[in-house]
């Protein structure tokens, strides 16, 4: 059997950018790539309800830039901008330098595979059935202007003694080609159950030489859904044939 590989992992350099934008040499490089993961996971942690898509953290000589991409800025900023700064000085404390907080709003969040994920797995901790989760997930996301979607869910589904994956997939997800904009979003939904995971893949389609993959974001067409699969309404043939009777 083929392995799977991270579609993300596979895209980067080609048409996805690095979450971690800064070099370091062999003496300092373990201990950013630590403080990176602990600011990714307090962050993720602490703004779980604001819909966290990402974190992007670049580094400087002087401080750290946290970029946090979430699907609603107004609960990480809070009012007047008193969250954010007590994230700010919060994570400073954390790492012990200055940090440049910048909140980045996701502009269509049944586009981004993480935040999908992270919908339907908050819809199994309610005890909604999964098929039902998976499909209302898959019909806003190709709305919303996709090109593909798959949906795998795998652990002890429906509260069955012995677990399994199930999966639902519309549209068309190109794995292989690395100019297909494939977004992947991974997380696990923690039920009575037992831990049942949650994995999506969302094509948004072929991107051309030199367009990087934020760019395709964007939906195809005003109202918001694809223009393929639309066919031309059917003629009536019957009522052709009178029309050219009566004349």
């Amino acid at each position: 059997m083929g392995q799977k590989m991270n579609p993300n992992g596979l895209r980067v350099g080609i048409i996805k950018d690095w979450n971690s934008k800064w070099y370091a040499d062999s003496k300092h490089f373990a201990d950013y790539l630590v403080e990176d993961h602990k600011i990714r996971e307090y962050v993720k942690k602490k703004l779980y309800a604001s819909g966290i898509s990402k974190v992007e953290i670049e580094r400087t000589a002087k401080f750290v830039k946290v970029n946090v991409y979430t699907a609603k800025p107004g609960l990480v900023i809070g009012k007047g901008g008193n969250l954010a700064e007590s994230l700010k000085a919060e994570l400073q404390k954390m790492i012990g330098k200055d940090v440049n907080l910048n909140i980045v709003e996701v502009k269509s969040p049944d586009l981004d595979a993480q935040l999908v994920a992270e919908n339907i797995a908050g819809q199994l901790e309610r005890r909604i059935s999964f098929r039902r989760a998976m499909k209302q997930a898959m019909q806003r996301t190709m709305r919303a202007g996709a090109q593909g979607i798959k949906v795998m869910v795998s652990g002890r589904l429906g509260g069955a003694e012995i677990a399994r994956s199930e999966w639902a997939k519309e549209g068309r997800i190109p794995l292989q080609t690395l100019r297909a904009d494939v977004d992947y979003g991974f997380t696990e939904a923690d039920t009575i159950m037992g831990k049942i995971g949650v994995k999506v893949w969302i094509f948004k389609g072929v991107l051309m030489p030199g367009e990087k993959a934020d760019q395709n974001i964007k939906a195809k067409n005003d109202k918001g859904g694809s223009d393929k699969g639309m066919r031309r309404p059917r003629r009536n043939n019957r009522a052709a044939a009178t029309e050219n009777a009566a004349e």
